[in-house]
């Protein structure tokens, strides 16, 4: 079932003064509340909807852009434009838009409030009102996929956050480099250059590290091949 809050209960779930709250309220960056009388009666959607601008302030978006991203859903807009709002610019990323149970049905139970907090943190999913949006369709079907093989959704997520640090040193670099010796005009252009050295070097210690590691569980080593031709004997068979 749903819980409901009072101003203050959402407050203190959120970890942000009652002053905050009636401020984004005032912003219209919350939903209306239902209405008791006096009392103003908020529930977990409304919990959700504050994570989310606590996920994108830190990632550095004003609340200006986070109200432009919430008016756009409000509005109906394509949410094919969720990656420009957020400032991810022509990322080549296609988002995602889910209900909470379509949500779950992908984690198979996993979708626990913790994990959503690090989905959130992380920058994966956005939520607006009875709808959540998933920045990636390739993240979201990398992930679930893992998650159905057996691996933890938290594990996956904290993995997530390790190769999302390991990212940001790649883009910094390729970006540093085309920058100055071509010129930052040049980025976008090569673009698929970079995609393609890190796909085929992320390959290939892929590799290394299985042969160093050795053949996975119930896989014995494959016998050497005897070699044939002239000057060879094969020991005959008895």
């Amino acid at each position: 079932m749903t819980r409901e809050y009072r101003t203050q209960e959402l407050a203190e779930a959120a970890g942000i003064p009652v002053r905050t709250l009636r401020f984004y309220r005032e912003r219209r960056l919350l939903p209306p509340p239902r209405r008791e009388g006096r009392i103003a009666w908020y529930d977990d959607q409304h919990l959700a909807r504050l994570r989310t601008i606590a996920a994108l302030l830190e990632r550095g978006h004003t609340l200006g852009g986070i109200a432009e991203l919430t008016a756009a859903f409000e509005k109906g807009r394509d949410v094919g434009q969720l990656g420009e709002l957020l400032g991810m610019g022509w990322s080549e990323e296609t988002p995602v838009r889910l209900t909470p149970e379509a949500l779950a049905d992908y984690f198979e139970g996993e979708a626990t409030p913790e994990n959503l907090a690090a989905s959130l943190d992380l920058g994966y999913l956005a939520a607006d009102g009875e709808e959540i949006v998933h920045v990636s369709r390739r993240l979201l079907d990398a992930s679930s996929a893992l998650v159905r093989e057996g691996v933890p959704l938290a594990a996956v997520l904290e993995t997530g956050r390790l190769v999302r640090e390991h990212a940001d040193a790649l883009a910094a670099l390729f970006t540093d480099l085309i920058t100055a010796r071509l010129g930052e005009e040049a980025v976008t252009r090569l673009r698929p250059l970079a995609k393609s050295v890190v796909e085929a070097e992320l390959t290939m210690a892929m590799d290394r590290l299985q042969q160093r590691r050795g053949p996975g569980p119930g896989q014995g080593p494959h016998p050497p091949h005897a070699p044939h031709g002239p000057g060879t004997s094969q020991t005959p068979s008895s």
